[in-house]
């Protein structure tokens, strides 16, 4: 008796995944997956930059870092 109350019970929970399916999101384009790539590329560029910008400590290194990022701010703002 146990055994035929579990399978009706899997039997529903698979009814109600497959009711429950979403469609799937559409893939996007290639150009925008060149764009999602260059902004993520930045994005690991500014992270690494700050970090090297912490513990910079001389007056030159710390102007180079502070120009590449702002450089990198400047192209994450125009995409």
């Amino acid at each position: 008796m146990a055994r035929g109350w579990e399978s009706k019970s899997v039997e529903q929970q698979q009814a109600d995944i497959a009711d429950d399916v979403t469609p799937p999101r559409p893939r996007p384009s290639p150009a925008q997956q060149k764009l999602n790539r260059h902004r993520d590329g930045l994005l690991l560029s500014r992270t690494r930059l700050l970090h090297q910008l912490e513990a910079a400590a001389h007056p030159r290194h710390r102007h180079m870092l502070e120009r590449a990022l702002a450089d990198i701010e400047k192209q994450l703002a125009s995409l």
